[in-house]
């Protein structure tokens, strides 16, 4: 097992949501951490503050990662800001409906750019600063990288790509750096979803319930312990995957 004290994790994504669940998840067990954020400023120096009562460093990052430049210059930020870097955790993501006959080119573009071509140069920068003594990715990926969802088919696509650059990842980065990706299903929905849709998913699902960040944060924790485990994604759904 990786022990995670004294390690340096990057957390992409990490003020807000399941994100920062992952970033607290991960000072519990020790990790110094390295927010980033791209708009929610307050929120990123809550969530620092609340990591330093964990008794960790901590610093945070803002950049737009939808930027090729910002995403490959994130992993050096990072190192420079703590000194090393062991673990990264592509958490940043955005989830946009969009209707077949309402994808806008921009929409696209900009859900691509910030769900998938992100994380693999953010992966990209970070490799060469962790193979040395070795290291952690565990991209966020989504149940829609399995399941069809009409109304979010571009976010679907992008999710699909997390998880094949998961495990293209991990084969190109073995043996030094481990690379795997945790797939959440129904745990913190989008706005504009209400509390009918809510009910009828947890009604869906053969746990009968919802999730939650830390259920994702869980997961995150024991990719980044398990020492044995690459190229694998851990589907947190529920057990909706499975229902029919």
């Amino acid at each position: 097992m990786m022990p995670l004290a004294g390690t340096v994790a990057l957390v992409t994504g990490g003020a807000r949501r399941v994100g920062k669940a992952i970033a607290l998840a991960l000072a519990d067990r020790g990790a110094d951490i390295v927010v980033h954020y791209n708009s929610g400023a307050i929120e990123a120096d809550q969530t620092a503050a609340e990591l330093r009562t964990r008794g960790v460093r901590v610093a945070t990052v803002q950049g737009d990662l939808a930027q090729v430049a910002v995403a490959r210059a994130l992993p050096q930020q990072a190192h420079a800001l703590l000194g090393r870097l062991d673990i990264v955790i592509n958490s940043a993501a955005m989830m946009l409906r969009t209707p077949l006959g309402d994808v806008m080119p921009d929409e696209w573009d900009r859900m691509f750019a910030l769900n998938l071509r992100a994380p693999f140069f953010v992966a990209q920068a970070a490799a060469p600063l962790m193979r040395a003594a070795g290291g952690v990715i565990v991209n966020i990926a989504d149940l829609a990288a399995y399941e069809t969802w009409p109304a979010y088919v571009p976010h679907g696509i992008t999710k699909a790509g997390v998880v094949q650059m998961t495990r293209g990842l991990a084969r190109a980065l073995a043996p030094a750096i481990r690379v795997n990706a945790v797939a959440p299903g129904a745990v913190l929905l989008p706005d504009e979803w209400n509390a009918g849709t809510a009910d009828r998913l947890a009604g869906t699902t053969p746990l009968q319930r919802l999730g939650s960040a830390d259920d994702v944060a869980q997961a995150v924790v024991f990719l980044c312990e398990a020492d044995y485990v690459t190229g694998e994604v851990i589907i947190v759904d529920g057990g909706r995957h499975i229902r029919t």
